[in-house]
């Protein structure tokens, strides 16, 4: 596997976002290091937490943003982490090197509001996991 695959995060689905702040910072002592965001082409509100100190995001937690939301459908399923990220240099490079691993496209790259428009994209791998790329550095 190419070498600028970097761990990024892990995605968890949650009811109600504040709810769950609160709870990861009293019951964990995270802290909250970025949103929350809105994000209207994902149809979800997120933020990110991690361990006080840490420069790097560790904990995803993703709500959905209205009705046809597709994290609404862990939730009923009662999935809670669903994914996990991998900031990438290239992002069509990176998915080409899974597409021949045997992983499936789900989502083409788009710009994320979290990311500050950074492009992230969606992929099936053969082990089951929805996998999140982040393209590294670009706007």
């Amino acid at each position: 596997m190419p070498d600028n695959f970097n761990f990024h995060h892990v995605g968890v689905a949650v009811p109600d976002l504040e709810q769950a702040i609160k709870f990861y910072s009293r019951a964990f002592g995270l802290q909250l290091v970025s949103g929350p965001f809105e994000d209207p082409i994902q149809k979800v509100k997120v933020c990110f937490m991690a361990e006080p100190g840490q420069s790097l995001s560790h904990l995803e937690l993703i709500s959905p943003g209205d009705g046809d939301s597709p994290v609404n459908g862990y939730l009923t399923k009662g999935i809670g982490a669903y994914h996990v990220c991998y900031e990438v240099d290239d992002i069509a490079q990176a998915l080409v090197g899974l597409r021949s691993n045997g992983c499936l496209v789900v989502g083409k790259p788009v710009p994320a509001v979290a990311f500050g428009g950074r492009k992230i994209a969606w992929c099936w791998t053969p082990t089951q996991q929805l996998t999140e790329l982040l393209e590294r550095g670009r706007a």
